[in-house]
Formats: structure tokens, C-alpha cells, sequence
């Protein structure tokens, strides 16, 4: 129970954020329990993207194989370009596309340190 907690509390912090920015911000139904779909979805006139929100302590983060192609799946039938988004303590958030995790047997993963050289920061989603 304290990671979903931990995980809503994530998605609320990015929720509150964008809605104070200007965007219109859709929280999945289900958002933790199935994998369907990303957590949020954020729209503004021009720009719209979907985010998985993921507040990870570890260096490595690592997303089920099953979620990671639900989400690469929802990302090319609708059109809307997918982040992960990662935060870890003391950390900014950085919002990671797909196409840079690294394909794994049981996963898709990526490292604290090419998350912070590759990924964007929160006020360079627009």
C-alpha cells in the first residue's frame, strides 16, 4: 500500500503542476492497478503527451515488459507521444520517451544517469 500511495502522491504532485501551467490534465481511471494506458494524459493547445509517473529510489528503473508495450502500443494508435517520468528523492523529475529505454528479457530499463542526460525536464515539457 505505501508504494501505490507513494505512486498517487507522484502523479498528484505532476497533476497539480501542469494544471497550474496552462494544460487541461486527465488522471487514467485504474491509474496503478492496470497497465493499459499512461497514468496522465496532458493537453494545450499544440502539445499533448501521456505520462507514466514513477517515483523510484533505486539507480536502475525497470518497467514490466507487459506495461511497456501496452504503453508503446496506446503511444502509436493514438498518436500521443508517451514519457516515463522519473523522480527519485531530492530529485527533479525527468520525463523519459520510450525509445530510450534499453529492451531487456523481463523488461524495459534505463539508468539514473542516461534518465538525466536524455530525459527532459519538467519546464521543457510545453
Amino acid at each position: 500500500m505505501l508504494t501505490y500511495k507513494k505512486g498517487a502522491r507522484a502523479e498528484h504532485e505532476l497533476i497539480d503542476h501542469f494544471s497550474t501551467n496552462g494544460f487541461c490534465v486527465i488522471r487514467a481511471a485504474g491509474s496503478g492497478v492496470n497497465s493499459l494506458s499512461p497514468d496522465i494524459l496532458v493537453f494545450r493547445r499544440g502539445s499533448q503527451f501521456g505520462i507514466e509517473a514513477k517515483a523510484h529510489e533505486k539507480t536502475n528503473l525497470s518497467i514490466d515488459r507487459e506495461q511497456f508495450v501496452n504503453l508503446r502500443r496506446w503511444e502509436e494508435v493514438s498518436g500521443i507521444n508517451c514519457f516515463i517520468g522519473w523522480r527519485r528523492n531530492r530529485e527533479p523529475w525527468y520525463f523519459v520517451p520510450l525509445a530510450l529505454f534499453r529492451e531487456n528479457e523481463k523488461t524495459f530499463s534505463i539508468n539514473w544517469d542516461s534518465a538525466v542526460s536524455l530525459g527532459k525536464k519538467l519546464d521543457e515539457l510545453r
